[in-house]
């Protein structure tokens, strides 16, 4: 017998994984760049800083000193005990390094393998949305059910208890928050979280918590961990990694901490994937990820941060027509088009094609958020400068 199926389809798991509308922009945007026009970049979240110098050499030791060979599944033991003192100090929960930290290649490996690790299909999946795209794509190639709670940007983007309450079944495995958050730039209030906390016991579904814009609050906003909260170390997975806050986005590496009881089922998933991350990577962050220069450049970036997130709301307030959610967190900020009488989608392509400045349409993280359009302010001041005013003068255009 023949085979007759087209193997050009792919497999059936794809068929609900929509390809990341944020990559489209920024293919696009290289593609404008590379003909020589001056594109102001919004749409990515990644620093424009350096990665700290003492990391770097550390890393360049490592490799002149041969470590390039296997390192453990679970990940360089000296680096899983920084980060047990690390976690720590961001959590007051104490994970065991040996059985309780995985470090992974990348806080998105993490994300994927937790949700492969649990997420059976006919389960379902609460997301409080809008939402970092991969959450649906990884709930439904599992073949699970995606469930979105929509966020009001009147209330800040801040969590509905009540309708979480109404979504939770008992087919219901898992929920994923992320604070602060991308897109909306919202900190999570601490009441909000224990809420949630407490309906993860009461009612037996996992909590993944993807954390990794942790060091990154505004303006008296705190950051509380979901595995702060008691009894939630065996029912959270906290999700992190280095991107962001270590500026190390092509380094590619993460980690993960939860009750041994859990790992376990996480390990098999990561074995199966990336096997161990670099080992010399590893080296290089045990070593100096808190040696006194790096924390001292990590604290001038953050406040490079907080400085870019005054301007741009300053020169949005310079507007009229057009509004946006305070962000407190993260490097986001959710700018409201709707007055321009025209989708984000329209707003984002027309800025782009006219004007050279990469911003994302925010339906392509949540299809309840089609008039807003996410910018990231993760660039430098001039570049803030120069596409506002880019984007001030199309809108002029518009004689509105």
């Amino acid at each position: 017998m023949v085979n007759t199926c087209d193997l050009s389809a792919g497999a059936k798991r794809l068929e609900k994984v929509e390809p990341s509308l944020i990559r489209t922009i920024l293919d696009r945007a290289a593609v404008l760049r590379g003909e020589g026009k001056p594109v102001i970049p919004f749409s990515a979240g990644e620093p424009d800083f350096n990665t700290p110098s003492d990391i770097k050499e550390a890393a360049i030791r490592a490799i002149t000193n041969n470590q390039t060979k296997y390192s453990s599944n679970r990940g360089y033991p000296p680096l899983r005990k920084v980060l047990q003192d690390y976690i720590q100090s961001e959590t007051g929960i104490s994970y065991d390094p040996e059985t309780e930290i995985l470090v992974t290649s990348s806080a998105a490996e993490a994300l994927n393998n937790t949700i492969m690790a649990f997420v059976d299909e006919g389960d379902e999946v609460i997301v409080l949305t809008p939402a970092f795209v991969s959450y649906k794509s990884l709930v439904n190639m599992c073949g699970a059910t995606f469930v979105d709670i929509p966020l009001d940007a009147s209330r800040g983007f801040q969590v509905d208890i009540d309708a979480v309450k109404s979504a939770i079944t008992d087919r219901t495995k898992m929920l994923v928050l992320n604070s602060p958050s991308n897109p909306t730039g919202a900190v999570f209030s601490y009441e909000s979280l224990q809420a949630l906390c407490q309906l993860a016991i009461e009612h037996n579904f996992l909590i993944l918590s993807d954390e990794i814009y942790s060091r990154l609050v505004y303006d008296g906003a705190e950051f509380h961990s979901i595995a702060s909260f008691p009894g939630m170390k065996e029912h959270s997975i906290i999700v992190s990694g280095f991107s962001k806050a270590f500026a190390m986005t092509g380094w590619r590496l993460g980690y993960l901490a939860t009750d041994r009881k859990l790992l376990g089922h996480i390990l098999r998933v990561h074995q199966y994937s990336t096997t161990c991350s670099p080992t010399f990577i590893q080296v290089a962050l045990a070593e100096c990820m808190n040696s006194k220069q790096t924390q001292k450049q990590i604290t001038e970036m953050l406040e490079a941060f907080s400085n870019r997130r005054k301007l741009i709301m300053s020169l949005l307030d310079e507007i009229p027509a057009l509004s946006y959610s305070k962000p407190y967190g993260a490097f986001y900020i959710m700018v409201d088009v709707s007055r321009l009488g025209m989708t984000a989608m329209e707003f984002s392509m027309k800025l782009l094609e006219e004007k050279y400045v990469a911003t994302v349409p925010a339906v392509g993280l949540d299809e309840h958020t089609g008039k807003y359009v996410r910018f990231s302010y993760a660039t430098s001041e001039e570049n803030i400068v120069e596409g506002l005013a880019r984007v001030k003068k199309m809108v002029e255009e518009l004689h509105l």
